[in-house]
This record gives structure tokens, C-alpha cells and sequence, in this order.
């Protein structure tokens, strides 16, 4: 294998997405390109290399590295979002719990916001102590949202989401989400939005209030560039660097969220996304901002 290997994703096309993502050079047949799963081991929407093999068939566990050896599967997936409407308020479970209940992982996830028309924002947490008769009651009566914290935002905020934490992305907003490789999600409101066969979307109350830490939260706009760092990934952003290394143990992905150049011989452009094998170093010529996740 290639020591870098140029990433395609694999796209999604849901009610609430839009085409800004076609800005980034991601392609799709569908009407919108809600999400693109820009490095994904899940069987939910497999990314390819650029002869149009699957990952998991081209990148092995030798390529990635002893740390990532620790878990059952992959650990993460790198997803570009564009929320052309407001998304539905959701939470995820932990491991603890989806592995008793739904014999899954959970999910926590981290947003950089790539994107941001005016006046757009998120909900992050509860803004107050609550408890779950109360969530309850204001699920059943379309008031989740006023017990939320409606945060706004801007290009380049960044927020860590740990599980439990109720959560939603709003209009106008585009990222880059970097998560658990989990497609676990307990959607508790959806603005009674219905699908193009005019059925409304699965809520699933219960579950989500056996989740949702239901203490007041304080959302953290992540300053610098270290983004985050937990037990499934750890995230930098880099501006301009000339070199880019992964450990002896830990493979790295990049994903260029602006600009354009060479990285080896290969070229990118914003949206572009490349896999760095185990104790490599590649060079890169351009200006640039990226995302580098590894462990």
C-alpha cells in the first residue's frame, strides 16, 4: 500500500440537506448532499480509495498502527455536514449503555464549524437543571427548545459533544464532525417535519430520557488548535505546516477544509481527504488549513 492514499467519501441525502458541500469537490446524483462520509469504516457508507476500492479492503491493520488494535472495529468517522434546515434534537448514548441495550457503542462526536450564515446556531446541553418529568413534558409539548442552550456560531468555533448531551446543529451551519463510528441516535423532536411519502421520522423518547444528562451545561467554544482529545480520537487543525507525521503507532487522516497545493505528489483542494499509514512523513506545498484526526 501507498504510504497516502486520497480518500472518496460516501454521501448521504436526507430532508434536511443542502449543496454546499458540493463546494468542496464532493459529487452526488442526489438532490442534496446532507452528509459525505469523508473516512468511514461503517458498513452504514463505506469511503474508497481513488481506484474505487473500499477502505477496509485496501488499508489493513499493519497500515494503522498498534493503538488502534485496542478496539473491536475503527474507532472513528470523519463526516462534512450541511444543515440546510434545522436538524432534529437528538442525544446519544454512552458505551455503558448501548452496549446493555442496543448491543452497540455509543457516541461522542466533535464539531468544527466550517460554515455559518447569519444568525445561524446550535443547540448544545440544557440551560438549566432539569428533571426527566420535566423533559418529558416538554417533549410531548413541543417546548424541548426553549430549555436548550441556542449557541451562535461562527466559522471556525469548535465544540466537543460528549454522549448524554442533548444536541441538534441548526440552519445555515456547515462542518466537519468527527465522531465514534457509531450510527446510534435517539431523536426526540423533528419540528413534525415529514418525509417525502409524508411520514414523520422515529422518535425515540424513552431511550433518550435514560441518556440525557440532565444537569445545566455549559457549552466551551475550543480555542487553538488542539481540538479535541478523548478515547476515540484526537483532533488538531493545522495552518501551512510543511510537514505532516503520524506516530509509529497510530495511523493519521488529514482533511483539508481550505486552500489548495501538492501533499507528495498529490494534489488537493478544499474537501479533500488523505490517509497517512503509520510512521510516515509527507511534505506539502500550498496554503492551506486541515483537520488531522488520529489516536
Amino acid at each position: 500500500m501507498e504510504k497516502l492514499i486520497k480518500i472518496f467519501p460516501a454521501t448521504k441525502e436526507y430532508i434536511w440537506g443542502g449543496n454546499k458541500l458540493r463546494n468542496y469537490g464532493i459529487t452526488s446524483s442526489g438532490n442534496n448532499i446532507a452528509e459525505a462520509w469523508v473516512f468511514s469504516f461503517n458498513q452504514n457508507g463505506i469511503s474508497k480509495d481513488e481506484n474505487g476500492r473500499s477502505i477496509n479492503e485496501v488499508i489493513t491493520t499493519e497500515d494503522l498502527g498498534e493503538k488502534y488494535t485496542k478496539f473491536p472495529f475503527f474507532p472513528y468517522l470523519i463526516k462534512f455536514i450541511d444543515a440546510n434546515e434545522n436538524l432534529s434534537i437528538q442525544v446519544h448514548p454512552n458505551d455503558e449503555y448501548a452496549l446493555k441495550n442496543e448491543n452497540s457503542y455509543g457516541k461522542t462526536e466533535m464539531w468544527y464549524i466550517l460554515e455559518a450564515e447569519e444568525d445561524a446556531f446550535i443547540y448544545l446541553g440544557l440551560n438549566k437543571e432539569c428533571s426527566k418529568e420535566e423533559i418529558k413534558d416538554a417533549i410531548r409539548d413541543n417546548t424541548i427548545c426553549d430549555y436548550l442552550n441556542k449557541v451562535p456560531v461562527k466559522a471556525g468555533d469548535c465544540y466537543f459533544v460528549e454522549s448524554g448531551t442533548i444536541h441538534a446543529i441548526g440552519k445555515g451551519v456547515v462542518i466537519i464532525e468527527i465522531q465514534q463510528n457509531s450510527a446510534l441516535t435517539y431523536r426526540v423532536y423533528d419540528y413534525d417535519r415529514t418525509d417525502k411519502n409524508g411520514n414523520k421520522r422515529e422518535l425515540h423518547i424513552e431511550k433518550a430520557l435514560n441518556v440525557i444528562n440532565l444537569n445545566k451545561y455549559v457549552p466551551t467554544n475550543v480555542k487553538g488548535n488542539d481540538l479535541a482529545s478523548c478515547e476515540y480520537f484526537n483532533v488538531q487543525k493545522i495552518v501551512n505546516e510543511k510537514v505532516i507525521n503520524s506516530s509509529a503507532s497510530a495511523a493519521k487522516v488529514i482533511s483539508f477544509i481550505d486552500g489548495e497545493g501538492y501533499i507528495d505528489n498529490k494534489k488537493f483542494q478544499k474537501g479533500d481527504t488523505f490517509f497517512l499509514e503509520k510512521n510516515s512523513e509527507v511534505s506539502i506545498k500550498g496554503n492551506y488549513v486541515a483537520i488531522t484526526t488520529a489516536l
